[in-house]
């Protein structure tokens, strides 16, 4: 199989250069789109799901956590998710009441009106941030 390897990769790179000129994250800003942010401190290997109040899916590399009180986590997997910026949704098993890094997210595609686990993606470090709004006054 190896050696079809090549003869499927052309057309899926014909496709990528054809994809149009909708920004995507690079790996060079993971954060391309997503709202600007200012770190607020050291990032962290867990956070509480009980206490997430909202998850905003930024791109398919960034997710930002919105827990009770304020806080705010922005996550930048460690490689892009397809389907997940488009998708905008993400499911995930755990156990115990913490989401972890590298724990596996997978992304919630609505197929034909009926909810499906889609491609699997490992979460990073969880950053604390702060949405920097001072930019919203500048034209």
């Amino acid at each position: 199989m190896q050696r079809l390897a090549p003869a499927f990769a052309l057309p899926l790179l014909f496709l990528a250069a054809c994809s149009g000129d909708r920004e995507r994250p690079t790996d060079a800003n993971p954060t391309a789109g997503a709202p600007p942010a200012i770190v607020k401190g050291d990032p962290v290997s867990c956070i509480n799901r009980s206490q997430i109040r909202n998850t905003v899916v930024r791109s398919d590399r960034v997710i930002d956590f919105e827990m009770q009180g304020g806080k705010v986590y922005r996550n930048i997997l460690t490689s892009n998710c397809p389907g997940l910026g488009m998708d905008r949704a993400i499911t995930y098993n755990t156990s115990i009441d913490q989401l972890c890094s590298p724990q596996i997210v997978y992304v919630l595609q609505n197929i034909g009106g009926r909810l499906q686990q889609g491609a699997g993606c490992s979460l990073g470090k969880f950053v604390p941030v702060e949405y920097d709004r001072s930019d919203k006054s500048k034209s």
